[in-house]
């Protein structure tokens, strides 16, 4: 079997690649003014211009031939149907089962999973009806007023980005709070002000062992149990859990687990039980629409053809510059303040998916494989790291993501927003030469002498990549397909490089060394280890002590 390397498609990128390397994108532009209309593509009520790429018809082609070529459809489809696609944990990917509509069914292993998600997805929905209408009340009588979610990684980052996105949609009366990191100091600030009888926590973790996440769980008991007893913890505890047991000898009543499946990833997990904090935060038929959003970007993704497959083109553009401009980073910048915390979300699902170093057979990858991904919300990132984008010496390729219409229309803001973004898309493509720099400097009375100084660093060379993404308007179901198209961005990269998208080895070597640790850090014992770990530990324990 040929490695991706020594496939025809890929010597023809790169024999291409050296032709096109030095391609001005202005001139791209001059030579097609229908340059746009030939390099956008609309699905699913989103808007993908990748025209202010270095890429030309024949670059196309040829991507699109190596997609062919590892076998992308296909692959969707054994995904899709679910197949066992996660290799090394034996398990089916099925998250777009968590968003099929309930008269669709898909049986695998004799179960029709489609049918037991909507089992638990209707008892999450009766458990959120009596929470947002009062019906719910705590130890002392009162209706919930704060929700605080508990949780990290998956169980964290989706439902904190989503509940931010949707705001627009959130219940008022309701106020949302996420614990995440196991310093002390999250769960502290995280109860602060709170009152007891009218909290309702969530603890989210699928085995009920997670270190992180039972940490805070049972702080929050402990600070429950100050003004409540032990046996009013059902009616301000719930857990999203598989773990029957654990979850009942914390206190929870089990007729409050909501279970969720080994076939979700925790960072696909934001549609299932996981999202419970979305559904009270915006309503059953708001977290509804944005699944259909979701599904219908899952229909584009299995049909499209892939010279008009978002999904495809956005994860192809991406190897591209990764494996042949050799751009290591990738910056998602969204001009949308509720998608403030959409490239941390991003970040997880993207490098924990495809930061791997070894093929799905096991042997080495013979091309580097995820981007650095980061990013902050527009303007504010033009007044940080835009000049690094700008002017700096790596090639950053950036997705901009925005909305033709806001939430919240307050005289110009929108159309700002709109500008800044636009623009900037414009300004990284044309750049500004040093013929057009000294222009302007004499124009403004400089000297030669002073031109001479200064117009070296005002020079932009211009020709950096960036996709724009657009909605109508950030509702639940523009949401919903905006998180499905990266998630199959991310699965399409993944199959051309041959790796495994699905599983996340190492999570979890940090978290068996950090058990050790502690264990000694608690008893004193510092066992054998490099002189540095031994160093730091008998450091924190001289400090502690005192």
């Amino acid at each position: 079997m040929k490695t991706l390397t020594e496939l025809s498609e890929w010597q023809a990128l790169q024999s291409h690649y050296a032709e096109i390397k030095g391609e001005q994108m202005v001139n791209l532009f001059a030579d097609n003014p229908d340059r746009f209309n030939e390099f956008s593509v609309q699905a699913c009520g989103i808007l993908l211009d990748y025209s202010k790429n270095r890429v030309n018809k024949k670059t196309l082609q040829l991507l699109l031939a190596l997609a062919d070529e590892v076998g992308i459809a296909d692959h969707a489809a054994a995904m899709f149907r679910g197949d066992r696609i996660n290799a090394t944990e034996d398990r089916s990917v099925l998250h777009s089962a968590l968003r099929m509509p309930a008269d669709q069914s898909l049986v695998v292993d004799g179960v029709d999973v489609v049918a037991d998600v909507h089992k638990v997805a209707r008892q999450a929905a009766e458990f959120v009806d009596k929470v947002r209408s009062g019906e719910w009340l705590g130890y002392t009588g009162k209706p919930i007023k704060t929700v605080v979610n508990i949780g990290i990684g998956g169980s964290d980052l989706g439902p904190l980005m989503v509940c931010e996105a949707l705001k627009p949609w959130q219940q008022r009366s309701l106020e949302f709070r996420f614990v995440s990191n196991v310093d002390g100091t999250h769960i502290t600030e995280a109860l602060s002000g709170l009152d007891a009888d009218t909290t309702l926590f969530i603890v989210a973790s699928k085995t009920f062992t997670t270190q992180e996440t039972l940490a805070n769980a049972h702080t929050a008991r402990n600070w429950f149990l100050e003004s409540g007893n032990e046996s009013d913890i059902a009616k301000h505890f719930v857990a999203v859990s598989t773990n029957e047991s654990a979850v009942a000898d914390f206190g929870i009543d089990v007729a409050n687990m909501f279970r969720f499946w080994d076939w979700v990833g925790g960072r696909y997990s934001l549609w299932s039980s996981i999202g419970l904090a979305i559904r009270l935060s915006i309503g059953n038929d708001n977290f509804d629409q944005m699944l259909a959003g979701a599904h219908a970007m899952d229909q584009h993704f299995a049909t499209a053809e892939t010279h008009r497959n978002l999904p495809v083109i956005l994860a192809l553009l991406g190897v591209w510059y990764g494996n042949f401009f050799g751009a290591r980073s990738q910056v998602v910048a969204p001009y949308d303040q509720y998608l403030h915390r959409f490239p941390a979300y991003l970040q997880q699902l993207d490098m924990e998916s495809n930061g791997k170093q070894v093929r799905i057979d096991g042997q080495p990858v013979d091309t580097a494989t995820g981007a650095v991904l980061w990013g902050e919300p527009g303007t504010n990132g033009q007044h940080a790291f835009f000049q690094l984008i700008h002017q700096g010496s790596d090639l950053i390729p950036v997705d901009f993501i925005t909305a033709a219409r806001s939430c919240n229309e307050s005289g110009s803001h929108h159309s700002m927003l709109l500008a800044n973004c636009i623009a900037q898309t414009e300004a990284l493509m044309t750049g500004k030469s040093r013929s057009q720099v000294e222009m302007e400097l004499r124009d403004s009375g400089m000297t030669d002498d002073e031109i001479g100084k200064l117009a070296p660093h005002k020079v932009f060379t211009g020709n950096r990549p960036t996709n724009t993404i657009m909605v109508e308007q950030l509702t639940p179901a523009a949401l919903g397909s905006l998180i499905a198209l990266y998630e199959h961005k991310v699965f399409v990269q993944g199959k051309i490089w041959g790796i495994n998208s699905f599983d996340q080895w190492g999570v979890e070597l940090g978290k068996q060394l950090a058990a050790a640790v502690l264990s000694e850090l608690e008893s004193g014992n510092i066992g054998e280890h490099d002189s540095s770990t031994t160093g730091l530990m008998r450091y924190c324990q001289q400090y502690r002590q005192n």
